[in-house]
């Protein structure tokens, strides 16, 4: 973060603390409950948003040299994703060319080809189609060259693997990623590696999960035995970058500062930072290390979470904290994301009562109204679309 961005938060955020007030938008926002529900308003979304933008499909430590795969699932599209002699990350469907077979089967691993269980068609891990039983004999007049693996638009920034679903498309990556590229460089993503991580599938609507993330009201209540008592009561501060989100949420530490100290002010000693990246990661900046929260929307009420504690790196055998240390902070967070999650939850069972036909956000709570007008924003530029 650019130093005088960072003290002008820092004292944003301290002069508020101080007078008890609060980081107000202009008006009350409000959100219709049908948006979290629609079958259709789900597909949309899907298809002009998830698909469309990229996801960090894997951290980088998970592709770690020339041979390296990973399996995994990409807004409902089965992904792998390989590194190629050269280095080069690739993304693939995993899908055989052929006869549509799932091409690999085991989770990850290293290999340099691979071929399908069904009729042995074997590709290169950058994706050509480099042989095939009888194929000169069954195939005449098929191009090897045009029946490669399906490409996806990757892209390898900030300690992860990106992804767009947009099979054969392309994506700008760079320029998706400009307005905050800077910060999150500068978080050393890519030298660190995951301590610890949990994964599971929340009956809740992808929105409401983000929602619960970026504001600080609920805390002195909904996290009152875990780490309320931290955080300044109803104090966050955010800022849109683009289509993504930075939210600041002080510790009750922060207006403690003391002027004489301020050439060793450091947001992240006395604040915790989430980067939402439109649409679905969020990475929780913490003092020591980054919990990286990768959603995968499956149905209107239902969302597939990968929860990980990404710890810096030691450069010697010996150095840097323990293995158990991270495993203590990953719990905290865990208990802490379930405490949000149970709500959520809550939220989503009780969406179709009746009780309301809207929520409303407070003026404290602008980030969430922020967020939803760049969901709808996106989904009126999909409208307008010509097909290709």
């Amino acid at each position: 973060m650019d130093r005088g961005v960072e003290l002008e938060l820092i004292d944003e955020l301290r002069s508020l603390a101080a007078t008890r007030s609060f980081f107000l938008d202009e008006t009350v926002a409000q959100s219709p409950v049908e948006q979290y529900l629609d079958e259709t308003r789900f597909t949309r979304e899907r298809e002009a948003i998830m698909r469309r933008l990229p996801q960090a499909a894997a951290h980088v430590s998970e592709l770690a040299g020339p041979g390296a795969f990973l399996r995994c699932d990409v807004h409902g599209l089965p992904v792998l994703l390989t590194r190629d002699r050269q280095g080069a990350a690739h993304a693939f469907l995993n899908v055989c060319r052929h006869r549509g077979a799932r091409l690999v089967e085991a989770a990850s691993g290293c290999a340099h080809r691979f071929t399908c269980p069904y009729h042995g068609w074997t590709y290169a891990n950058s994706g050509p189609l480099v042989g095939a039983p009888h194929f000169e004999s069954g195939f005449g007049g098929i191009d090897k060259a045009g029946i490669g693996l399906k490409p996806l638009p990757v892209h390898e920034a900030f300690g992860f693997v990106w992804v767009a679903g947009n099979p054969g498309g392309g994506f700008d990556f760079d320029g998706y990623f400009a307005p905050l590229a800077d910060e999150l460089d500068a978080l050393g993503m890519a030298a660190m590696t995951i301590a610890a991580e949990d994964r599971m599938v929340c009956n809740a609507n992808w929105k409401l999960l983000i929602e619960g993330g970026i504001e600080s009201y609920h805390f002195r209540v909904a996290h009152r035995d875990t780490i309320g008592p931290y955080f300044e009561d109803n104090l966050s501060g955010y800022r849109a970058l683009g289509p993504h989100l930075r939210s600041v949420l002080p510790r009750t530490g922060m207006a403690a500062l003391t002027d004489t100290s301020r050439d060793g002010w450091r947001m992240r000693d006395h604040a915790n930072l989430v980067y939402t990246l439109f649409p679905t990661t969020q990475l929780l900046v913490q003092q020591d290390h980054v919990v990286w929260i990768r959603q995968e929307p499956l149905a209107p009420g239902r969302t597939s979470l990968r929860l990980a504690t990404l710890a810096p790196t030691g450069s010697e055998p010996g150095e840097g904290k323990s293995s158990d240390h991270w495993q203590r902070n990953h719990a905290i967070t865990i208990k802490t994301l379930e405490e949000d999650i149970r709500i959520g939850e809550g939220i989503h069972a009780g969406l179709a009562s009746g009780a309301n036909d809207h929520f409303l956000f407070g003026r404290f709570e602008g980030a969430l109204d922020r967020f939803n007008q760049t969901v709808m924003e996106h989904l009126d530029t999909a409208a307008t679309r010509k097909p290709a």
